[in-house]
């Protein structure tokens, strides 16, 4: 048996690797475990989102804007490891009908707080001289941020570590350890590590970790392709994406989905987005879905036709059916806990998950209320008590209203 501690996280994505380090912040003992390395996951596969631009009204838009707060406040310190960015991002409508349906979009995010400014012709190529003359207006979102989130989990692992926490790579969970009904640990190839908090943030594979503990959590991948360019001088300066982006990042569609997002990064590549779909844990390469980015970009930035493609690769969103994170205590397993389904927008909510779900470990109530987020809601409870379900008011979004990106973003030094 290993030495036990109060908080055993497992997986050392940005999600994980931020749990820990607040955890530890709290003065809690914390072991992080990993199958493999710091962000070898998803987190290594993603462009490092930190969006408030695609976020739907309700639960996910507070946890959006609380988490904000904490990259500029608690994190503030550390914006120079991860190389944080904030550039903005801007919507683009090149429909008489999407600029209608986004305008309709502004007006309700501006009553909630959201800072948007409406964007005409003119403005918009000021922004962005490169933008293709088929767009009529858009919005600008000057708290949409970017970070690298590779370099995000690193940190924060060493970080967690430099506060008390110790991290183990290669170290794979084959089971749970229990005492009744309570969760009290994991068993590992490496022997068992018991703790009083088990917190499952294994990303893409929540659900079939949850699994092993007899409880249901239906996270599924959502695969998702980018293509990088050649390095260019700066040729695109916010994150920039078409308007019916927003309807595919909500979508339960399990096709193929695909929309223009195009954004350049301080190495001078160019990162083109994006693509979704439910094909489990397919790695194969779609040529279908690269042409779709390629034909989308060179719609949206002409210019791109004529630059050269480099790369592309892939990752998997974890994705939930309701279209909201799991977070928090699972009544079903007292004991084991929960961080997990943030799809592509686990980047930037993974700091205020973080400090939420450390408060509630340490018995605080949290700055924001979790129960939209229980993880309870998927099934019965032990007792034969119905779950709680949660529910989110969707605005009008451009088209409809559907969901998010998993394009990897290139490093500055590539």
């Amino acid at each position: 048996m290993n030495q036990g501690s109060d908080v055993l996280v497992i997986g050392a994505g940005v999600i994980g690797a931020a749990t820990a380090y607040f955890a530890a912040r709290q003065g809690l003992s914390v072991t992080v475990i990993d199958k493999g390395l710091p962000a070898s996951g998803t987190s290594s596969a993603c462009e490092g989102n930190i969006l408030v631009s695609d976020k739907e009204l309700g639960p996910e838009l507070e946890l959006t804007r609380y988490s904000l707060g904490v990259w500029h406040g608690d994190l503030g310190d550390h914006k120079r490891l991860w190389e944080f960015e904030s550039k903005g991002g801007i919507i683009v409508a090149s429909r008489e009908s999407s600029l209608a349906s986004l305008n309709r979009v502004m007006a309700v995010q501006t009553g909630y707080g959201v800072a948007v400014e409406e964007l005409d012709q003119d403005a918009l190529r000021e922004a962005e001289p490169q933008i293709s003359h088929e767009a009529l207006g858009g919005a600008s979102y000057s708290e949409d941020c970017q970070v690298q989130p590779m370099l995000v989990a690193a940190h924060l692992v060493r970080l967690a570590t430099e506060a008390g926490a110790r991290f183990l790579a290669d170290t794979p969970v084959t089971g749970f350890r229990r005492s009744s009904n309570r969760v009290t640990g994991v068993k590992t190839p490496r022997g068992d590590f018991s703790a009083d908090a088990v917190v499952n943030c294994t990303g893409t594979w929540a659900g079939e970790l949850a699994a092993l503990a007899g409880v249901s959590v239906p996270v599924l991948p959502r695969r998702g392709f980018v293509v990088v360019t050649e390095p260019l001088p700066p040729m695109v300066h916010h994150k920039v994406y078409a308007a019916e982006y927003i309807d595919n990042v909500g979508s339960s569609d399990g096709g193929l989905q695909a929309s223009p997002v195009v954004e350049g990064t301080p190495s001078g590549t160019i990162l083109i987005g994006s693509t979704r779909e439910r094909v489990g844990f397919d790695r194969t390469v779609s040529t279908n879905a690269l042409s779709l980015l390629a034909r989308n970009a060179t719609a949206l930035f002409p210019f791109l036709e004529h630059v050269k493609a480099i790369r592309h690769y892939h990752g998997f969103r974890p994705y939930c059916p309701d279209h909201l994170p799991v977070i928090g205590h699972d009544e079903r397993a007292p004991g084991l806990w929960h961080a997990a389904g943030h799809e592509g927008a686990g980047i930037g909510l993974s700091a205020g998950t973080g400090k939420l779900l450390a408060q509630a470990l340490v018995g605080q109530a949290p700055d924001l209320d979790l129960s939209p987020f229980a993880p309870a809601r998927f099934g019965e409870l032990p007792t034969g008590e119905p779950a709680r379900h949660s529910s989110s008011h969707h605005p009008a979004s451009p088209q409809s209203a559907e969901h998010q990106s998993a394009e990897p973003r290139e490093e500055a030094s590539a």
